[in-house]
């Protein structure tokens, strides 16, 4: 199992940036696919980016061009890097970590996950 702990949220006004980062730790030897969901207020938890285990890092339409997902493979932290953010990407932003099958923006194909960071963004 692993233990996933998210850090870098905070409160912004449209337009500008913040950068999310989530520390691994566990057994993290084995390769593993990373992802960042978000569950605005209200509404179900969505996938936000991925880094699959191939190489691949999909991201969201709602957040392409915006927001970078990337991972320090040595420090074992993953970060989503949110430019220009807007009222809309207000939400609770989780980390997830493992899947051994299944779509990277399904929920329940994760097994971990951390506590969630909270990212709000004023007009």
């Amino acid at each position: 199992q692993l233990q996933l702990v998210e850090s870098g949220g905070g409160s912004v006004q449209a337009g500008g940036s913040l950068r999310l980062s989530c520390t691994v730790s566990g057994r993290t030897t084995f390769s593993y696919s990373m992802a960042w969901f978000r569950q605005p207020p209200g509404k179900e938890r969505e996938g936000v980016a991925s880094i699959e285990t191939d190489g691949r890092a999909p991201v969201a339409d709602s957040v392409k061009g915006r927001f970078t997902v990337s991972k320090d493979y040595a420090k074992n932290v993953l970060y989503l890097q949110m430019n220009n953010l807007k009222p809309e990407d207000t939400a609770m932003y989780y980390c997830a970590a493992d899947r051994p099958w299944g779509k990277w923006y399904e929920e329940r194909d994760w097994v971990s996950w951390g506590q969630g960071t909270q990212v709000t963004v004023s007009s």
